[in-house]
């Protein structure tokens, strides 16, 4: 009898599981139908053609499956701080792929963690355009692009970065005085040289433009380490041009003075 009850309990429990099971699920797909309902009637509203429609419900559609409809920000909000840095810690190693990124102390690294938001993008998505505006930096999760310049073709898929020109562009085009206040140099804005397009549908993390000003202001005597302006000027694109022009420069005049130093051993030799 008391095998068969412990069986009965077990069963039950089972019985229990699956039920709450089933509820979750459900409650999960009324939420996405009810989303759905709702980004359809706002398409109708504002009438758009229907190969923006397909396109917006096709974008709903992977968000939801790469998010599982879980807003992870707020779901960190609610957790207590240290607990979200080393969450943050472990979920964002990637970005220590950046060269810059790699000689940073943790806490500009907490900070910057801080500021990386979740977006995804679907198949035939176009993240940058050559001499558009570049915006944003960002980290590869999930999926596979394209990146298209004159010096040839890249692919880029998970843990690659894209746009890490924009961390050397805000660094450079800003200054700081003897009191450590950042003097913003304005007028100026950085283009992109090349075509990034996704290949698949892309789960990415991006770091925008205003968030990495931010970052460089509060920790501005960091980024004074000769170091770090050593590998600003490393993967800096005006910098790398800075140098091309110097070595050809100086190719030209070392191939000037040896013509001319030919020239007058001809002129002096015997005939």
């Amino acid at each position: 009898m008391g095998i068969i009850g412990l069986g009965l309990l077990l069963f039950a429990l089972l019985i229990g599981n699956m039920q709450n099971f089933l509820q979750a699920l459900g409650k999960r797909r009324l939420e996405m139908s009810l989303r759905r309902r709702d980004v359809e009637l706002w398409m109708r509203h504002r009438s758009l053609p229907e190969e923006l429609r397909r396109r917006v419900l096709q974008a709903e559609r992977y968000h939801w499956a790469a998010t599982r409809g879980v807003n992870e920000e707020m779901l960190l909000e609610n957790l207590p701080e240290d607990l979200q840095k080393d969450i943050r810690r472990h979920l964002f190693k990637f970005v220590k792929k950046v060269r810059i990124f790699a000689l940073m102390d943790d806490p500009i690294l907490d900070a910057i963690c801080e500021k990386l938001r979740q977006k995804t993008y679907i198949k035939g998505s176009k993240i940058l355009n050559r001499d558009g505006l570049i915006e944003k930096m960002i980290f590869v999760v999930r999926g596979k692009m394209l990146s298209e310049a004159e010096d040839g073709i890249t692919g880029l898929s998970e843990g690659d970065v894209c746009g890490e020109e924009l961390l050397a562009w805000c660094l450079e085009n800003s200054s700081v005085n003897k009191d450590g206040k950042r003097i913003r140099v304005f007028g100026q804005r950085l283009q992109s040289n090349r075509t990034v397009k996704c290949l698949t549908n892309v789960e990415v993390f991006t770091l925008r433009a205003a968030d990495i000003e931010e970052v460089t202001r509060l920790f501005a005597r960091f980024f004074r380490n000769p170091r770090v302006q050593g590998a600003i000027r490393y993967v800096s694109p005006y910098w790398r041009s800075f140098a091309a022009t110097g070595i050809q420069v100086a190719w030209r005049y070392r191939k000037k003075r040896l013509t001319r130093e030919n020239s007058s051993q001809s002129a002096l030799s015997p005939k």
